[in-house]
């Protein structure tokens, strides 16, 4: 049975865009439930449309079974999804059920029954495979299903591919840098990269800062339209920078100073000590290599006996 087109979709202007926490939620999902096992794991898909794009942008897992011997015979609990989807919408009435996923790594027998299944959530679902094997292309792909006729002059469905990205908003990039920051190893992480990381940081603020300035620019200059929604935005923005006047931050901005001046003081303090030491040490074993040196060439030499 071929459930996968393999031909890409045309005629549909539909880009579908996966954020970093979907693929970090079904990989948690997988070690949790699946990991050593040949089993794959199954989740609904959360997210909402925005300039024509559909973004994926939350997750969670459904309790799912499968026959081993039958890939037809399968087990979805619907009271569950149904339970946590009212969970969710408390939290974010705009995303919406988009569909599901699946750790496949591929389109399975049953993938056409369960996707059908999801009709009765959104119209036109969604279909997520993850690969979670390491490998260096794009572990991810994305599907929905069409009629296509046969050649007894009827329709059955089948998957199709629609293109899909990766991408995150905004507010979404610093912790995605905090978290893949906490990933790496802590036993190697050293001070320049730690440096690194908070230049990093300052160079992403000084671009987005530059960003607003160019707008600004515009908007006095006429290039740009006035966006009230944007301007309430950096509104907000600058009412949450603190009050340069207010006594309490300035005492403890004065006494984060001395700290972080005193650290840097007793650093190179204790560098130095640590230099002389080692020149003492340097000069101590210098010593005793010439004493050796002057034993070795002041003593007696004995001469062989002669014989007549």
């Amino acid at each position: 049975m071929d459930v996968v087109n393999k031909t890409s979709l045309q005629g549909m202007n539909m880009k579908v865009v996966v954020h970093p926490i979907v693929l970090l939620s079904v990989v948690d999902h997988y070690n949790r439930s699946a990991q050593g096992t040949s089993r794959r794991v199954v989740g609904t898909i959360l997210g909402e449309y925005l300039s024509g794009e559909l973004h994926i942008t939350n997750s969670y897992a459904i309790p799912f079974e499968e026959d081993v011997k039958n890939p037809l015979v399968w087990y979805f609990d619907h009271n569950y999804h149904e339970t946590m989807f009212k969970m969710f919408r408390k939290i974010n009435a705009k995303e919406k059920v988009l569909g599901w996923y699946s750790t496949g790594p591929k389109c399975k027998l049953a993938d056409l029954e369960i996707h059908e299944l999801y009709r009765k959530y959104c119209p036109h679902p969604i279909y997520i495979v993850v690969d979670i094997t390491e490998k260096e292309e794009l572990p991810i792909e994305a599907y929905i299903s069409v009629e296509e006729p046969t050649n007894d002059s009827r329709f059955r469905r089948t998957f199709v591919h629609v293109p899909l990205s990766v991408g995150s908003f905004e507010a979404e990039e610093v912790g995605l840098e905090h978290l893949l920051r906490d990933l790496t190893n802590a036993t190697t992480s050293t001070l320049s990269k730690k440096v690194e990381s908070k230049m990093s940081a300052l160079r992403t603020l000084v671009s987005k800062l530059t960003e607003i300035v160019e707008y600004l620019g515009g908007l006095i200059s006429g290039t740009y339209s006035i966006n009230t929604s944007i301007i309430y935005m950096l509104q907000d923005i600058f009412n949450m920078f603190p009050s340069m006047d207010d006594e309490e931050l300035i005492e403890a901005f004065a006494i984060n100073m001395n700290d972080t001046t005193m650290t840097s003081y007793l650093g190179s303090i204790i560098r130095a000590m640590i230099a002389l030491h080692n020149l003492i040490n340097n000069m101590e074993e210098n010593k005793r290599r010439s004493q050796l040196k002057l034993s070795s060439s002041s003593a007696p030499t004995a001469t062989p006996a002669t014989t007549t």
